[in-house]
């Protein structure tokens, strides 16, 4: 199901940019010590959706927001917890 309201789909779209360019400021070094995370399909999603807006596939997009980010949000969360700890 995709999300009909062209509001809501360009605030998943830039919510999603805006992840994609946060874990490309992310040090080499904290990446390899998560390979569990995707971190190279997070920021190439992020390339395409900056640059080839009018090629966006809305049923991924959808996707991903329903199934791939509850899964990043809970790896993100544990991933904060374990830097608190440090």
């Amino acid at each position: 199901m995709v999300v009909g309201d062209p509001h809501l789909r360009r605030s998943f779209i830039r919510s999603l940019e805006v992840i994609g360019e946060a874990t490309k400021n992310l040090s080499q070094d904290l990446k390899d010590d998560h390979p569990e995370i995707e971190w190279r399909k997070i920021t190439g999603m992020r390339d395409k959706l900056i640059h080839y807006y009018f090629g966006v596939d809305w049923d991924v997009v959808w996707d991903v927001v329903k199934n791939k980010l509850p899964t990043f949000k809970r790896q993100m969360e544990a991933l904060l917890r374990e830097i608190d700890q440090c």
